[in-house]
């Protein structure tokens, strides 16, 4: 099954429902940065929510950033998605490493940190991006993302997100699913919502029985009048230049560029997201002096 997010409503428009299956993405991520299973979920989590998110700028330029720091042995987590959910990311500490919890699966909260915050920036265009600041509240990264939904936009929300790993540290299955409640929504949508999501198997299962993104919201909305939406494909992409590796060199201003050139004779930048290295030789550092 190819990586894709579907879009839909349901209860005569007073639910906005996503789904996406992204096994693939978080195949990618792994390979990239080497991580181990545990840095798998959460990075594979996150990503998961930010391309879903994505599906929810208007600008076709517009960009989302999930920052997440905990005090935690993960460090943090950084992913960046455009408005066609090209995602990237990367987590402070590759390799980490927990036992797993007390229900038997990877510790994503342990590894995360529950003192912490989560940093979403919404970039649109415009002078200043907006950036919404949340506390951790679980670390679950799903917890946490429909908390910052509701405190932040004041939109109730549920956001499960997941990746199923097999015991060699391969990438079995991963997606997840956000439903949010529009204004108009009648009071008993609530509990419905609660019994549903709470009777419906974990979504990393479905999609590994082979179930769909369009499944899944069925059968979890399929009795509030689902209206299936857009669908669309969702990838790992680094959009990371040799240009802008020289912009970035040029902001640490001329003294510091001839510091580099007298001690090192010559820098090599490497991209957080994708690894890829760029090598400036000493003539090229002269040549961004002299420009």
């Amino acid at each position: 099954m190819e990586d894709h997010i579907v879009k839909a409503t349901a209860a005569g428009g007073t639910i906005r429902a996503l789904a996406a299956v992204t096994t693939d993405i978080v195949r990618e991520a792994k390979e990239v940065h080497s991580l181990s299973p545990l840095a798998s979920a959460a990075l594979g989590r996150t990503l998961t929510a930010a391309a879903m998110m994505s599906r929810l700028l208007e600008g076709a330029r517009d960009t989302i950033t999930i920052q997440i720091r905990g005090d935690g042995p993960l460090g943090g987590i950084v992913t960046v998605s455009d408005s066609k959910s090209n995602v990237r990311g990367y987590v402070y500490n590759p390799q980490v490493y927990l036992p797993l919890n007390q229900e038997g699966k990877f510790d994503v909260a342990g590894a995360v940190g529950k003192k912490g915050y989560l940093n979403v920036i919404r970039d649109l265009g415009l002078k200043e991006p907006y950036i919404g600041y949340v506390n951790l509240v679980s670390g679950e990264i799903g917890d946490d993302i429909a908390y910052y939904y509701a405190f932040s936009e004041q939109i109730p929300s549920v956001v499960a997100l997941g990746v199923l790993v097999d015991r060699d540290g391969s990438v079995l299955a991963a997606g997840g699913y956000i439903i949010q409640l529009m204004p108009g929504a009648d009071e008993e949508t609530v509990p419905f919502l609660e019994n549903r999501v709470a009777s419906v198997p974990s979504v990393t299962k479905l999609l590994h029985e082979g179930k769909t993104p369009e499944d899944i919201l069925s059968l979890l909305l399929g009795d509030k009048d689902l209206n299936m939406g857009e669908k669309s494909p969702c990838r790992y992409v680094c959009d990371c230049t040799r240009d802008r590796m020289e912009r970035n060199i040029i902001s640490l201003g001329k003294d510091e560029i001839r510091d580099i050139i007298r001690e090192q004779h010559g820098a090599e930048l490497v991209c957080h997201f994708c690894n890829r290295k760029y090598r400036f030789s000493e003539d090229d550092l002269l040549k961004l002096l002299e420009g």
